[in-house]
C-alpha cells in the first residue's frame, strides 16, 4: 500500500531570509516604476518641490544644484555642476530607454508601417519651423539676438510622456508611439542646432571616440562579450567622449539605445532590447526623470515680474505655445494629405491635437538653449518662466482632451 505523500507546510513570512524579503520589497518596488502613470506622478511630485524649494529657500536651491562634483583627471571635462550631472548624465539614461522603446515601435510595433513611421517625421520637423518663425515674428525681430529663436523649438520628452501618462488609460498605444517619435526627432534636431549654434569648440578627435565606443557596444552582442559590466563600461565610455566633444550628452543614451538589439538570438528567450527595457525603465523613471525635473524646474516666480513687456519672452511663449500646436499638427497633416504618412491604427486626428499640445512642453532642451543664448541674466529666468507657464497650460490642455476622448468612447 503506496503512503500518501507528506504535504510541505508553507513557508511563511518569518521563515524567509532578510536578503529574500528585500529581493521581493525590490521587485514590487521595481514593478510600480514601470506603471505609466507612475513616471508622470513622480515626476509633478519633483516638479513641485523644485518650485517651493527655489520659492522658499532660493539659495539653498542654487547653492546645491550649483556645486561642483568634479569625477576623474580635469581632462576628462568631468568637473561639472550637480546641475548638469542631472540634466547631461541622469538624463542620458532616460534617452537611453527612449532609443530602446523607439526602436522597437519603429520595428515591431505601431511605427512598424513606413508611412506610420513618416508622420511623426513630418510633424516633428514642422513643430520647429513654425515656432521658430513665430517666434522671431511675435517678439519684433529680438529673438534673433543671440539665437533666443532657436529656444521653442524643442519638446521635452521626458516631461511630455510623463504628462500623457497620467490620461495612459485613455489613449491606444499609437498615440504614445506618435508622441515618443516626434519628441525624439525633435530633441535630435535641437540638439544639432545646438552644435551648430552654441557648440564654440567642436572637439573632433573625441566626437569620433564616442561614435567608436557606440560601434564597440554593437559589436560586443555580435561577439556575445555582452556581459552588463562590460557593456555599462563601453557605455560609460561613449557618454564621456560624446560628452567632451561639446555635444549635449544625452545624444549618446540615444545611440546606445538604438544600437541595442531588437531580436533575440540563438537560444535566448527575449532579445537585449527587451531585457535592457525592462531593466532600466524603472531606474529612468524612479531616480533620472525626477531628479532631473527637481533640479531643472526651480525657477523663481518672482522673476516673471515685467515679463509681458518683454519682446523675447514673448516670442518664445508664442513660438513654444501657438507654434508648437500648428507646427506639429500642420505638420502631420501635410505628410497625410502628400500620402508619405498615415496615422497608426485608432490613432485619430483628435489625439494628434492633444499630442501637439503635449509637444507645447518645451523644458529639457528648451531650458538648456535658452541658458547658451542668454547666460545667467534676468532674462533667462523670465524666458524660463514662461517655458514653465506655457508648459503647464499646454500639458493641461492635453489632458483635458485625452480624457475627454476615453469618456466619448465609453459612453
Amino acid at each position: 500500500m503506496r503512503r500518501k505523500p507528506v504535504s510541505q507546510p508553507e513557508a511563511t513570512d518569518s521563515d524567509r531570509t532578510p536578503l529574500e524579503k528585500a529581493s521581493d520589497a525590490a521587485g514590487e518596488v521595481a514593478e510600480f516604476l514601470r506603471e505609466e502613470t507612475t513616471s508622470g506622478k513622480l515626476l509633478l511630485i519633483a516638479t513641485a518641490a523644485a518650485l517651493l524649494w527655489a520659492n522658499l529657500a532660493e539659495s539653498s536651491y542654487d547653492d546645491f544644484w550649483h556645486a561642483h562634483l568634479a569625477i576623474g583627471p580635469e581632462w576628462l571635462h568631468l568637473d561639472i555642476s550637480l546641475a548638469h550631472w542631472a540634466s547631461d548624465g541622469l538624463l542620458a539614461i532616460f534617452f537611453f530607454v527612449a532609443g530602446l522603446e523607439l526602436k522597437r515601435e519603429l520595428l515591431h510595433g505601431e511605427l512598424a508601417d513606413r508611412r506610420a513611421a513618416a508622420l511623426p517625421v513630418f510633424a516633428a520637423v514642422g513643430g520647429m519651423i513654425l515656432p521658430a518663425l513665430i517666434a522671431i515674428a511675435a517678439s519684433g525681430g529680438a529673438a534673433l539676438d543671440d539665437g533666443a529663436w532657436a529656444i521653442p523649438v524643442a519638446t521635452d520628452i521626458a516631461f511630455a510622456l510623463g504628462v500623457l501618462a497620467l490620461a495612459a488609460a485613455a489613449v491606444p498605444a499609437g498615440v504614445r508611439a506618435v508622441l515618443l517619435s516626434i519628441a525624439v526627432i525633435d530633441d535630435l534636431l535641437a540638439i544639432i542646432l545646438i552644435a551648430v549654434l552654441f557648440t564654440t569648440a567642436l572637439s573632433v578627435p573625441w566626437l569620433l571616440g564616442g561614435l567608436v565606443a557606440c560601434v564597440v557596444y554593437r559589436l560586443a552582442f555580435e561577439v556575445r562579450l555582452d556581459h552588463p559590466a562590460v557593456l555599462i563600461a563601453i557605455a560609460l565610455i561613449a557618454w564621456i567622449c560624446i560628452h567632451a566633444s561639446g555635444i549635449h550628452a544625452t545624444v549618446a543614451g540615444i545611440l546606445l539605445g538604438l544600437l541595442t538589439p531588437a531580436s533575440p538570438r540563438a537560444g535566448e528567450e527575449h532579445a537585449p532590447l527587451e531585457r535592457f527595457e525592462h531593466r532600466v525603465h524603472p531606474i529612468s523613471a524612479g531616480i533620472a526623470v525626477p531628479a532631473f525635473a527637481l533640479a531643472a524646474t526651480g525657477i523663481s516666480l518672482g522673476a516673471l515680474g515685467g515679463a509681458a513687456g518683454e519682446p523675447v519672452v514673448i516670442g518664445v511663449a508664442c513660438g513654444l505655445f501657438v507654434g508648437k500646436i500648428t507646427g506639429v499638427l500642420g505638420g502631420a497633416w501635410t505628410a497625410a494629405k502628400l500620402g508619405v504618412g498615415a496615422l497608426p491604427d485608432r490613432v485619430r486626428w483628435g489625439d494628434i491635437a492633444a499630442l501637439s499640445m503635449l509637444c507645447a512642453i518645451g523644458y529639457t532642451v528648451s531650458l538648456l538653449i535658452s541658458e547658451l543664448a542668454l547666460g545667467e541674466s534676468e532674462l533667462q529666468e523670465r524666458v524660463a518662466g514662461s517655458v514653465l507657464i506655457v508648459s503647464f497650460v499646454a500639458g493641461g490642455l492635453a489632458v483635458a482632451v485625452l480624457r475627454r476622448r476615453s469618456r466619448g468612447e465609453r459612453a
